[in-house]
């Protein structure tokens, strides 16, 4: 069974967190995952150079899935016992990976090139590509029990396109925050 476990951006504010979850990835605690790294501090300064230098959504998209790379680069020079690769799915994993989705800068269309899509929908994408029994998503803030797909991308803590991906991968979600653990109650379609 295969796990994507994304990891945000934003855990880099929480390092010892971050660095134990790359850690037990790499042993294997957490069976075979495949790590989905969050665009962080590099995706925020594609926001700010976007606003300042007024280049498109789709280009913004490209430059946050760059972004996303660096920070896959980041993992694994964090935890040098997994490796990185831009297409787990062709790979024949019976090990632990971290995905570099800087192949898909060339478009894919079931992925629109909006800021609507951040690195929790594209975990969703990834699970339903690779056929993953489950998809974890480690966030920085705890989500409610109560909430759905719809919920949680109203609430903000998962972005626009998260509840139509949701609705098309049939394995379990679960939400690690710092203090609870959540799977979503239902995926509403849409």
């Amino acid at each position: 069974m295969t796990t994507i476990l994304k990891i945000g951006g934003s855990l880099a504010a929480d390092s010892d967190r971050r660095s134990a979850l790359l850690a037990d990835v790499a042993a294997g605690l957490h069976g075979r995952c495949v790590v989905v790294p969050g665009g962080g501090a590099y995706a925020d300064a594609v926001r700010a150079a976007q606003i300042h230098e007024g280049f498109d959504d789709a280009e913004a998209h490209r430059r946050a899935l760059a972004a996303m790379g660096r920070m896959a680069a980041d993992f694994c020079s964090i935890e040098p016992r997994l490796a990185r690769s831009p297409a787990p799915w062709a790979e024949n994993i019976d090990t632990s990976w971290v995905w570099d989705p800087t192949n898909l800068q060339v478009g894919d269309p079931d992925i629109p090139e909006t800021w609507d899509v951040t690195s929790d929908s594209l975990a969703l994408w990834l699970a339903l590509r690779m056929r993953a029994a489950r998809c974890v998503l480690v966030k920085s803030a705890d989500a409610s029990s109560q909430e759905d797909a719809d919920g949680l991308a109203q609430s903000g803590l998962m972005d626009a396109a998260f509840p139509a991906f949701a609705a098309r991968y049939g394995g379990s979600i679960a939400i690690w925050g710092p203090t609870r653990n959540v799977t979503l109650r239902q995926r509403v379609a849409v």
